[in-house]
């Protein structure tokens, strides 16, 4: 494994309590940086941690402030907390679940995003990981919101990129497709299924080598790409 070296650097884990998230906290740890895990639920598994709910711009404005107090500067950011939300069609979609699925996903990006960024260009130095999905790219059926989320990740993942090029900072985003994480408990098995029958690899991704990715595009190593989606789909993507 490839350790790349982040001794001295802070980073922030959004959702590092489980799945991905958690993958990620261990693997930049492993590298040596020092990790903020802000997660909606209490954890011991970062070298600081705090509550944040991530669709809510104060409660982020405040994990960050206790974040700098305790470990200094932000120089990485890996945006991982998210929810799938139920299946159903379009017609028949929950309009609450709808709302509270952007705010987490899409406003819970742009939250944290926002908030990281000064300092980033303060200090002229910052790294930026989105986690988006495949389902931003292709749609997947009875999943409206999740989709259009994840696409939204994206986009705004390109427009931040681009902003903030002129800076040493890189702002990119992976689409992962369906890794085994408790985020499996909001599906259906039908769901589930499908999109395992979408996967030519024919499984699902291991988070490790969610992590495995995300530990060099958040590295100092990763210099130039910035506005970039990486696929971790197995090859399912098309473009």
């Amino acid at each position: 494994m490839n350790t790349y070296d982040m001794t001295g650097r802070v980073a922030v884990v959004t959702g590092g309590a489980q799945g991905i998230g958690l993958a990620v906290t261990e693997r930049l740890r492993a590298s040596g940086a020092s990790v903020a895990v802000w997660d909606m639920r209490e954890t011991q598994t970062g070298d600081f941690n705090t509550t944040c709910d991530i669709s809510d711009m104060a409660s982020v404005k405040a994990a960050l402030a206790a974040t700098e107090d305790e470990l200094g500067p932000v120089d990485i950011l890996v945006n991982s907390a998210g929810i799938a939300g139920p299946n159903a069609p379009i017609q028949d979609y929950d309009d609450g679940a709808w709302a509270q699925i952007v705010a987490i996903n899409l406003t819970g990006t742009y939250n944290t995003n926002k908030a990281v960024l000064p300092g980033m260009q303060a200090r002229d130095y910052g790294r930026i990981l989105n986690i988006a999905s495949i389902a931003g790219k292709e749609g997947n059926p009875n999943a409206c919101a999740y989709s259009a989320s994840k696409a939204g990740v994206i986009g705004f993942t390109k427009s931040a990129g681009k902003e903030n090029a002129a800076h040493n900072i890189a702002i990119n985003c992976v689409t992962p497709a369906a890794a085994r994480t408790p985020i499996f408990d909001q599906m259906s098995e039908e769901h589930i299924g499908y999109m395992l029958s979408k996967i030519p690899r024919a499984r699902f991704l291991e988070v490790e080598e969610a992590a495995n990715m995300i530990a060099w595009i958040v590295s100092a190593e990763n210099s130039f790409t910035t506005g970039a989606v990486f696929d971790l789909s197995g090859g399912r993507a098309t473009y």
